[in-house]
């Protein structure tokens, strides 16, 4: 039974608290912004085109919606845990509370794989619409340099992967205030143009191009909202941030509930008038906004968009990142990776030594690897934390009805369960070679949990695995 041992709520909040707890800085805004920062970006300015032209056509605003929905039912259940237990770690602390260690574990390692691919085909996504952009002041990057390694094509190195993911962990290292106060400001710019665009947009829509409005049938627009929850999946991040907020247990569920709730409109607006500008089977290009702004003759707010692009990419970047190394700190404190990795910075309370792991495991595989193939992995690691999140939610009401909450989810078990089914749902259209590369990804996890984390545990180290605020030692 000691693979399944549990963390108590008492020593949960003693991390939080303690002297190995992260700075408190954060509010409701930061929250937010983190949120938005997570999710506008790559899917607003790239997404929409791909999924209106390949899978729903006009009815992409059903695909946004009913994806967002899907993370909404999740959202509920997330912002209950944030506000319970206000540490580090996100969906693999709460499995340790709810389900036991070795759970906690394969979440945890589940996560790992989550961000870390997230990371790295956002670093290569930055880098190949930054490189776009130059080249219209003429300015080209050597063949060599231009993408991750692929002899066939002259390229061994994206270098500009490398630069952006560099500049991010530098300001991840400067501590969560000052790095949060530059991803606020980068976000407010994004926000400006996406209304921008819409404010200069909405007057070239003409209605005729919603018709047909479900030219793929309903399989079209579960096909796109499959694709599409690719851009919801990053609000979670949020909940990393809640041993670093200053009143968690009111800040968390405005934070993760708000900025979902800003982007599903900004999703469902933006597919709109980008549908209703142009024909839908003419978006299926890389800057699909951009393209439809400069097909109705406003190229100076193209402009615009292509700088809100890069913005938007760079917010995503940072709060996957941000979200890796919450990660990497959390799992290090509890011993099921080397203590070292959870150091602090005395000053700042900066977790350095996390900061530096995910830097390198980014570079390294975004500068090298084509992660193309591998992008789908990062939905199948998050759907599967979203599932145990929800299942945990019905499972801790049952098992600790006397845990304080000052947020609850409504309508449990209604909402878990529809949460369930609808990641569920969406987890079973995943493609097979996928589910191959999760269940590896599995087994390399159990083998080090069993070879390294199971001896080093710190929970292993109690006489009690309740773990009481005041433990003592073996």
């Amino acid at each position: 039974m000691e693979l399944f041992r549990k963390k108590s709520m008492d020593y949960m909040l003693k991390q939080a608290r303690g002297k190995k707890s992260l700075q408190k800085a954060l509010g409701p805004f930061d929250l937010t912004m983190l949120g938005v920062g997570a999710v506008i970006g790559t899917g607003i300015f790239v997404l929409t085109g791909i999924v209106a032209a390949q899978a729903a056509g006009p009815a992409i605003i059903l695909s946004f919606i009913f994806s967002g929905i899907a993370c909404a039912l999740t959202a509920l259940c997330y912002a209950e845990f944030a506000s319970m237990i206000p540490a580090s770690g996100s969906a693999y602390t709460y499995s340790y509370a709810t389900f036991g260690e070795l759970f906690a574990w394969v979440l945890g390692w589940d996560l790992i794989l989550e961000y870390g691919l997230a990371c790295s085909v956002v670093a290569s996504g930055w880098s190949a619409y930054f490189q776009d952009l130059v080249r219209g002041f003429g300015i080209h990057l050597p063949q060599a340099l231009s993408g991750a390694y692929n002899p066939a094509k002259g390229s061994y190195i994206d270098l500009m992967a490398v630069v952006i993911v560099f500049f991010l962990s530098a300001v991840l290292l400067t501590g969560v205030k000052e790095s949060s106060k530059i991803n606020n400001v980068m976000v407010c710019i994004k926000i400006g143009v996406i209304l921008l665009f819409l404010a200069v947009g909405i007057f070239y829509v003409k209605p005729a191009n919603w018709t047909p409005f479900m030219p793929y049938g309903f399989s079209g627009i579960i096909k796109g909202a499959a694709t599409a929850f690719l851009a919801y999946i990053g609000f979670d991040a949020v909940s990393s941030a809640a041993e670093e907020v200053r009143n968690p247990q009111r800040d968390m569920p405005i934070g993760i509930i708000s900025s979902l709730a800003i982007c599903i409109v900004l999703y469902v607006a933006v597919s709109a008038v980008l549908t209703g500008m142009i024909p839908y089977a003419k978006l299926n290009v890389g800057d699909p906004v951009a393209f439809a702004l400069r097909v109705v003759h406003q190229n100076w707010v193209a402009g615009f968009v292509s700088l809100g692009a890069i913005l938007g990419i760079t917010t995503v970047l940072f709060v996957m990142m941000y979200g890796q190394t919450r990660l990497f700190f959390a799992i290090s404190r509890d011993g099921l990776l080397p203590k070292s990795i959870s150091k602090l910075t005395e000053k700042t309370k900066t977790p350095t030594r996390s900061i530096i792991l995910t830097w390198l495991m980014a570079t390294v595989f975004s500068a090298v690897v084509p992660l193309n193939q591998l992008a789908e992995l990062t939905n199948i690691g998050t759907l599967f934390a979203f599932i145990v999140v929800s299942i945990s939610v019905i499972v801790l009401r049952k098992t600790r009805p006397d845990i304080p909450r000052s947020f609850k989810t409504p309508f449990v078990p209604v909402i878990p369960v529809l949460a369930v089914i609808a990641c569920g749902y969406l987890m079973v259209h995943l493609s097979k070679v996928t589910w191959i590369g999760f269940l590896i990804w599995f087994i390399i996890g159990l083998a080090i949990y069993f070879g390294y984390g199971y001896r080093h545990s710190e929970l292993g180290h109690w006489k009690d695995d309740r773990t009481p605020a005041d433990p003592v030692k073996n």
